[in-house]
Order: C-alpha cells, then sequence, then structure tokens
C-alpha cells in the first residue's frame, strides 16, 4: 500500500511495528507517523493529517482521531520495538536516563493537565539567592525513560531516544488511589525496561537530583547501577566492621567524611585530569571516596566523586555511583550521557511539535456550565488514551527519525551541505537533529514526486530544491 508513496527505507522500518497494531490501525500508524515527520510548523493533529497528504485521504479524518482515543494498542510495545531496533548499536553496559518534562496546554478540560513547577523559566535552586522567582505552568508532565544510544560516526558521544514514559498527576487533580510520585513513576520504567533486557546485560541508569531518592535506588537488583548528584552535607559510612556478638548486625560503619568536608580536607590531595564530556575535552580537579549513602542506596558500597573546575567558573559539584569498581572517569562520563534527555526534549518540543496537540479533550454536556476542573475524563477512557496514544506516537516519529539517520543517513554530505549554505557554521563536524529531519524530509517527498510520471524528468532538480523549498513553507 505504502511502496511507491514511502521510500523502501522507511517503510522496512515501520513494518517492525506490525506486531503491535491490528492490520487497521497498523495503516493509521504509519499515515500519522508520516505526517508528524513532515509536518511543518505547528504539529496539531489535524495540520499532520494535511501533511500525509495522499496517504491520508483515502480515509476520513475522523478515523485518525479514533485511532488515538479508542484504539486498543499500548505505547509501551512502541518503545520494546525501539529498543529492538537499536539493540545491536548499543555497547555492553546499557545506559539510560530518567528525567520528567512539562508540555504546556491550555484548557481545563484535557484529561491529566494541571499545573507544575516549571523548571526552565524558574531561577529558583539554581544558587542565585537574589530575585529567586518560581514560575508555574498549566500543561501534561512526563516521566521519560531514554535510551543512550552511541552515534555511529563517533562513539564517544550519543543520542537519547524516549522510549517509555508515564504521565504524573498531582495530587489535586488525581484519585487517591491511582496518585503516584514522579519517583515511583520512574522506578517502574527502569524494572519494565530490565526485563527487555538479557540477563547478561548490565543496566546503568544516570538521573539529576530529584531521582538520587530513596525510591528508586534502594531497590535496584545488583546488576543495575545508577549515578547522579548527591548532596554536599550527605551522610556516608564505611563498611561494618565483623560483628562476632548476639542480636542483629549493624549495618553501617562509622561516618565517613561528606562531600563538602571532603573538599574542605587539605590533607586529602587535589587529583587533575583531563577527559572528555558533553563532546569536548575538559581539564577538572577530583577528589574520590569509596563509601556507602545509606540514606539512598542502603548497604550498596559505591564511588563519591567532588569535582572542582581550575578556572573556578563552575561550583564544586559531588557525585554517587553504586558502581563501586567505576573509575572517577567512568562515573563522570556516565552521568554526562545524563544530558542527552535534555537535548531530547528541545528537540522533539521545538522540531517535532511535542507540546502542539490538544489531543484529549471532552464536550461537556449542552446546557449552563458548571466549575471548571482540570483533567475530568466523564466519558469512559477516551481523553485519556487520545494523550497517552498522541505522546506515544509523537516519540516514535522522533525514533523514528533518528533511526533511520543511523541507517541511511550520510552524515559527511549533510554537514558539507550546512557548510555550503551556511558559511557561518564552519566549525560544524556533526549533523544535528535539524540536518536529520531535513534528510529524511527530502526522501519522503523525492519518493512523493518519483511516484508521479509528470515529475520523472525533474526529479533530479526539484530534489536539490526541497531544501529551499522547505525552508520557505
Amino acid at each position: 500500500m505504502f511502496e511507491k508513496i514511502i521510500p523502501a527505507s522507511i517503510v522496512t522500518l515501520l513494518s517492525s511495528f506490525q506486531q503491535c497494531f491490528s492490520r487497521n490501525s497498523y495503516n493509521n500508524f504509519v499515515i500519522l507517523t508520516i505526517g508528524w515527520i513532515t509536518c511543518q510548523g505547528r504539529h496539531s493533529i489535524s495540520r499532520v493529517i494535511q501533511a500525509a497528504g495522499d496517504l491520508a485521504r483515502v480515509k476520513h479524518h475522523s478515523t485518525f482521531y479514533r485511532f488515538l482515543s479508542r484504539a486498543e494498542w499500548t505505547a509501551d510495545s512502541l518503545g520494546e520495538v525501539i529498543f529492538q531496533l537499536v539493540k545491536e548499536r548499543l555497547p555492553f553496559e546499557v545506559t539510560v536516563a530518567v528525567d520528567d518534562t512539562l508540555c504546556q496546554k491550555n484548557g481545563p478540560h484535557i484529561f491529566g493537565a494541571g499545573m507544575h513547577f516549571d523548571t526552565s523559566r524558574s531561577t529558583y535552586g539554581r544558587g542565585t539567592k537574589k530575585g529567586s522567582k518560581k514560575f508555574f505552568a498549566f500543561g501534561h508532565n512526563w516521566v521519560v525513560l531514554s535510551l543512550w544510544v552511541p552515534l555511529p560516526w563517533n562513539s564517544a558521544r550519543g543520542l537519547a531516544l524516549p522510549i517509555l514514559f508515564r504521565i504524573y498527576r498531582n495530587k489535586k487533580r488525581c484519585p487517591s488511589d491511582q496518585y503516584r510520585k514522579r519517583t515511583e513513576l520512574a522506578a517502574e520504567l527502569v524494572n519494565l525496561f530490565a526485563t527487555w533486557l538479557p540477563a547478561d546485560r548490565p543496566l546503568h541508569v544516570v538521573g539529576d537530583g530529584e531521582y538520587a531518592c530513596e525510591t528508586l535506588v534502594r531497590d535496584l537488583p545488583k546488576w543495575i547501577f545508577f549515578t547522579g548528584p548527591i548532596v554536599m552535607n550527605a551522610a556516608v559510612y564505611a563498611k561494618p566492621e565483623k560483628y562476632a556478638g548476639k542480636g542483629c548486625p549493624r549495618k553501617r560503619g562509622k561516618r565517613l567524611l561528606s562531600p563538602k568536608q571532603l573538599i574542605a580536607k587539605r590533607s586529602v590531595p587535589w587529583q587533575k585530569m583531563t577527559l572528555t564530556i558533553y563532546g569536548q575535552e575538559v581539564t577538572i580537579l577530583t577528589k574520590t571516596q569509596r563509601c556507602m549513602w545509606y540514606g539512598t542506596a542502603g548497604t550498596r558500597w559505591g564511588q563519591m566523586v567532588v569535582t572542582r573546575d581550575p578556572a573556578g567558573r563552575l561550583k564544586d559539584r559531588a557525585f554517587f555511583s553504586t558502581k563501586a569498581e567505576a573509575t572517577v572517569e567512568e562515573v563522570l562520563i556516565q552521568f554526562s550521557r545524563r544530558w542527552e534527555i535534555e537535548v531530547t526534549f528541545r528537540n522533539t518540543k521545538q522540531v517535532v511539535g511535542l507540546q502542539d496537540p490538544q489531543n484529549g479533550w471532552w464536550r461537556r454536556k449542552s446546557g449552563r456550565a458548571k466549575q471548571k476542573k482540570a483533567g475530568p475524563n466523564p466519558r469512559g477512557i477516551r481523553g485519556q488514551k487520545a494523550v497517552l496514544h498522541t505522546m506515544a506516537v509523537a516519540l516514535a516519529s522522533y525514533n523514528l527519525i533518528v533511526i533511520w539517520y543511523f541507517c541511511h543517513g550520510d552524515h559527511k554530505t549533510d554537514t558539507a551541505r550546512v557548510q555550503s549554505e551556511a558559511p557561518w557554521y564552519q566549525h560544524k563536524t556533526n549533523p544535528s537533529f535539524n540536518d536529520m529531519v531535513a534528510a529524511i524530509r527530502r526522501d519522503i517527498w523525492t519518493s512523493r514526486f518519483s511516484a508521479n510520471p509528470v515529475f520523472n524528468r525533474v526529479c533530479n532538480k526539484i530534489s536539490d530544491l526541497l531544501p529551499h523549498w522547505l525552508l520557505a513553507a
């Protein structure tokens, strides 16, 4: 059905998702995914359907809304397929990052929406005591687990593929028996992902300060490691001495230096080292101490690392890893991979339009309007399904763009094209996500023109002009 209009390279990837849908639902998924990738500007569902072009015209537009609000399929199954597609590209020790992001929405009648702390606008908690402000925004708060995948052309760097997610609902707008903390949702995602891994593959979880907590870290199996920041006044302990008396033996030994005390202790010298993190070579000073962070990781023995910027531009920081045998370089490189999920949030929102759809509404009964409350869902679970399924299709489109480019993209040609068209990017050495989107859109539009015999003779010229047309769209 799709081979004549969609490039074979994309059809092959999309065919991996057939097991997740019925035949009709799979066709709807393919059409929406192609529309999502080719859509320019705001990614509302109606615009995505329009961007699908001739693929979507064979069906009534309400079919796609019903696919999102009523069809029987799960978002987790899409995440498992994406993991299987990239499994062979992963290092032996798999790395995942957990974090949450806010997608702003409008209107009181959209499922799961509420007021949430907006970290991107707030200055609270960033070390600025004077003028520190908190901002809140209305929308969806998503807890996301992303898989770190190395770049084919530079294994030291990678991208984060968001493969699992859960919606967080605050206490005011959620039934008490359904409320779960963000850290509990993150633990659920980690445990689910761990079931997909072979028994011999270790898993490394990285997270920021919110997820370096007892809820997520303490109950992790021994083959799942965690790396994250540790508070400067954290209570850390040595291993307990051997106990030969009666009663329950001690679980922790004497108290050791906290990160703040370790930094201030002059008898422990700073070690200078140079390593590549965040895509560039940096020189830092470090101190280390093996200990147990009992309040968070329980009796698990780990590695604590404190860092200092020799230039004095950055504040001292401290990190803890439950992988006790890890070197300082391994701890810092693992934690630096957490930043890729922030890049993913930026790309999914600004390029793929993650927070644009307003899908998940319900219509109140005719008559006088009652007091508006955010997040109700009086007609079955249509609104809830629409919100979850829309998020799944958006993230699947993002993942497909990256996977397709890893398999069929030409990073050297795309980098050279950018350098020639934008001379202010002569320092560019790697393609960005925008370059990946441009490449797959060129492939899709070239296939559409090739399917029309009118354009056969000028297809190559059209392919050359497509980037400029897409910029003007």
